[in-house]
């Protein structure tokens, strides 16, 4: 499994929560994201190991742009914790203020697990992050 249908299933699953109101569903998405970030273990690292050995192509979504690395975090890493700390605090502290976040993040995850470009994994690739 790559990284880019791993980003279509989850906007599309996080769409569907939004649209139907299925609040379990959306504290699965967020703890998943928060597990995969906090473990390092990854949904389609796993399945890749699984099915074919190794981890994947460690260059998926950079578009063969070669970036500066100045740390050793993952941009991977720092996109599940800035998705599940965003929609943590659109769903939890400002729901009414803050209710179209949620719907952009899962059409924007969802776009880039279409295209396989991410524009917040490349901003964070472009920040220095591995």
């Amino acid at each position: 499994m790559s990284n880019r249908f791993y980003r279509l299933l989850f906007g599309g699953t996080l769409l569907l929560a939004l649209y139907f109101d299925l609040y379990p569903v959306l504290y699965t998405l967020i703890g998943l994201a928060v597990f995969e970030a906090v473990t390092n273990v990854r949904v389609p690292g796993l399945i890749s190991r699984m099915r074919y050995g190794h981890d994947g192509d460690p260059l998926e979504g950079s578009l063969g742009i070669h970036f500066v690395q100045r740390s050793n975090f993952e941009a991977e890493r720092a996109w599940r914790l800035s998705v599940a700390a965003l929609l943590t605090i659109s769903i939890f502290a400002l729901p009414d203020a803050l209710w179209f976040l949620p719907w952009f993040m899962g059409f924007a995850i969802l776009g880039a697990g279409v295209s396989g470009v991410c524009p917040v994994f490349l901003a964070l690739k472009w920040a220095g992050l591995k």
